[in-house]
């Protein structure tokens, strides 16, 4: 069974930080694309970052280029994403899901989600 359970999420203040995880079972971690996509409350889900497992590639969202950072432990099968300078409009749910690719419409397994919330 595939399972994506993400965690960290929680209330921070404008300017911190909080660090996101993703992790993965039931399926090849190591080929595998893993992708942050978040939802705010009235707003379409928007792809926030993505790793491809297969060769290091990483995807950043113009909004939270060098303020986020993804990375991938193989060896935990988890993904975090470091969040820095936190904003409020970062403030969203905040979904991980894994596929072939980094392209959204490959995203073929889903997390439940993990609530970011920033207080200005």
């Amino acid at each position: 069974e595939v399972q994506l359970v993400e965690s960290g999420g929680g209330l921070v203040q404008a300017g911190g930080s909080l660090r996101l995880s993703c992790a993965a079972s039931g399926f090849t971690f190591d080929n595998a694309a893993i992708g942050w996509f978040r939802q705010a409350p009235g707003k379409e889900r928007e792809g926030v970052s993505c790793i491809s497992n297969s060769d290091g590639s990483t995807y950043y969202t113009d909004s939270v280029k060098g303020r986020f950072t993804v990375s991938s432990d193989n060896a935990r099968n988890t993904v975090y994403l470091q969040m820095n300078s936190l904003k409020p409009e970062d403030t969203a749910d905040y979904y991980c899901a894994a596929g072939q690719t980094c392209l959204r419409s490959q995203m073929k397994y889903w997390g439940q989600g993990t609530q970011v919330t920033v207080s200005s």
